[in-house]
């Protein structure tokens, strides 16, 4: 892994999404390297900069990313809208331990009393805990952590860099009882014919409803641009039996139609079976809600 150092721009990235505006990412690149990861193609736009770069081995650290960020939070026209976390490169990666910059992120946070989501799949972020517990008691703060199968061999294949799945579950169980954040499983992506089983899935919907999460959040799988050749390079080499039957659902580019109604008619037929929300908006809208009648009552 190659460590780089770079000056940053602006700290917040609009994005104008739902249910945020604004991501925060303090590194580029990620060694994790999952094999589907969505954001391989945003190192392309570093190579003015930097030549050509490897999105799990180039990591990118963004030297002045604390102080635009608190330029921008200082602000008299910030809106303190909830900042969505690590985006598109996970902010508690292996370098994270030693640059130790989510702390200070996260006291900034608190000094602002902003709201902020954030996903991961390293259970470095229980280091941070107290600080996402002082948060979540100011302003709402949204945890997740990304679990796409209970299968450890697969998930080694797939995830390589990552923390075991099991530990990711552990972890979120930590959260959900010390502090006041909405904690959230997401297995994005399911991978049809490799995670998309019943059994897997099923397993997931129990283990978020055994660690006392507020919801599970399941996705598709996406192959755009060079994560297609990823993708597959990695499933020639450890899922031969099922390239040509991935081949054909993403024939077109996009999963197939009829494979991806069924998948969701199956996700809804188990998370009713087993009562767990996949509605990862309600405990957010429930806190704009409050907070806009907070707001009201002060006039």
């Amino acid at each position: 892994m190659q460590i780089h150092r770079i000056t940053a721009r602006q700290a917040l990235n609009h994005v104008g999404g739902d249910p945020y505006d604004y991501d925060l990412n303090i590194y580029r690149g990620c060694a994790h390297r999952c094999r589907y990861c969505f954001a391989i193609y945003s190192q392309e736009f570093l190579k003015p900069q930097a030549g050509e770069t490897n999105f799990f081995e180039d990591i990118f650290i963004k030297e002045n990313i604390v102080e635009l960020l608190e330029r921008r939070l200082a602000s008299p026209h910030w809106n303190g809208a909830v900042i969505n976390i690590g985006g598109v490169t996970d902010s508690y990666q292996p370098v994270e331990a030693r640059e130790k910059r989510m702390p200070e992120i996260l006291r900034l946070m608190i000094r602002y009393r902003n709201p902020i989501t954030i996903s991961t799949k390293s259970v470095l972020m229980l280091r941070d805990l107290d600080l996402f517990d002082e948060l979540s008691r100011l302003t709402y703060v949204g945890i997740a952590s990304t679990v796409t199968t209970l299968d450890e061999p697969v998930r080694r294949v797939i995830e390589p860099g990552a923390a075991p799945s099991r530990a990711r579950l552990e972890m979120l169980r930590e959260f959900a009882r010390c502090t006041r954040a909405v904690v959230g499983v997401h297995s994005m992506p399911v991978i049809p014919l490799i995670t998309d089983s019943t059994e897997n899935l099923t397993g997931l919907i129990e283990a978020t409803r055994e660690i006392g999460a507020d919801y599970w959040l399941p996705g598709t799988l996406n192959l755009r641009g060079l994560t297609r050749g990823t993708f597959f390079d990695c499933v020639r080499q450890n899922f031969p039996d099922v390239e040509a039957g991935l081949a054909r659902l993403y024939a077109s580019g996009h999963l197939d139609r009829e494979y991806r109604r069924m998948l969701y008619e199956k996700i809804r037929a188990l998370t009713a079976f087993y009562g767990v929300s996949t509605d990862y908006h309600r405990k957010l809208r429930e806190w704009e809600e409050q907070t806009r009648g907070t707001q009201l009552s002060l006039f």
